[in-house]
């Protein structure tokens, strides 16, 4: 895995920029999705459920490891924050991955509007990871079980590479804390290799996380205590991320530190769901909305001709 070009850098960050369109676009629209006229209340889903607070997060670090280890054949990405599903549903997309197991997601604007409006809809694709996704074995709401899974795919798999993302408020689950101890069972030679990354968005469901109101140094304290080197990916520029990836450490736990709801129009614990409830009968809301999806600039990357354009 050598350093990025600046290429690759833009690639990164317009994949971003397209995953996190496509998560806003899931969680609001049944029309017009890619913005070709002012929206209307008529383009709002009538029932609006999902997560938007993580989702920038999952983008940023897997278009990051798609990038970095795209010539390891063994590299698996596992998604801790499940509930985080339009996110993963949308990389998928791109990927072409959703297209294997379902032949309505193509990777065209059909493709794109069947994603969009079956997205938690009856019928459609459930607002949480599930089994019914690629390479996912378990629902999306149940935290705390990613880092032991890994861990028991690594096991006597020494080709394997996992990333493991893991929420700052799934951080704070007896499984999770618990299966950092898992480290000292698989430093022999013949497993594989577990890079955990910590998202640390500072916020859960309920309000602020332990993690994110830890001092650095409680934190990287604690996490040397399990025997990791603790390695900060501050913010969500890809020229930092691939720099904290090319670090050669010992047993690396990275953190990667972003604003909860990154790039919406609420932080924190407003932006964990639906941090815009009535865009289907309010003005300003929808107004809101559309400067929101526009600032994206979905017609740089997505093309109803062409599709996708990155």
């Amino acid at each position: 895995m050598n350093a990025v070009g600046i290429k690759e850098i833009e690639e990164i960050k317009k994949r971003v920029r397209l995953c996190d369109y496509l998560v806003v676009a899931q969680l609001f629209l049944q029309d017009n999705f890619l913005l070709e006229r002012a929206l209307t209340f008529d383009d709002i889903k009538a029932r609006l459920l999902g997560h938007w607070g993580t989702c920038h997060g999952i983008n940023v670090a897997y278009a990051n490891l798609k990038e970095y280890f795209k010539d390891d054949t063994g590299f698996s990405f596992v998604l801790g924050p499940g509930h985080g599903f339009p996110a993963l549903q949308a990389n998928l997309w791109l990927d072409g991955e959703l297209e294997k197991v379902n032949p309505q997601a193509t990777r065209n604007v059909d493709g794109l509007e069947y994603i969009c409006k079956s997205f938690s809809w009856p019928d459609g694709f459930p607002s949480h990871a599930s089994p019914f996704t690629p390479g996912v074995i378990t629902e999306g709401g149940e935290l705390g079980y990613a880092l032991a899974n890994a861990y028991g795919v690594a096991l006597g798999h020494p080709e394997k590479t996992l990333a493991v993302l893991i929420g700052d408020g799934e951080l704070e689950t007896a499984t999770a804390i618990d299966s950092l101890n898992l480290r000292n069972l698989l430093t022999a030679p013949g497993n594989g290799r577990i890079l955990p990354i910590l998202h640390l968005n500072g916020y859960k469901i309920s309000g602020p996380t332990i993690y994110g109101r830890k001092s650095g140094r409680e934190l990287f304290e604690l996490i040397r205590g399990f025997g990791f080197t603790p390695v900060l990916i501050d913010g969500d520029e890809p020229e930092t991320f691939q720099e904290a990836l090319r670090e050669q450490v010992d047993s690396p736990f990275y953190i990667l530190k972003t604003e909860k709801g990154e790039g919406g129009p609420n932080r924190h614990q407003d932006a964990h769901q639906i941090p815009l409830k009535n865009p289907k009968t309010d003005e300003e809301e929808l107004s809101v909305l559309e400067e929101w999806l526009r600032s994206y600039e979905i017609g740089e990357l997505f093309s109803r001709e062409e599709g996708v354009l990155i």
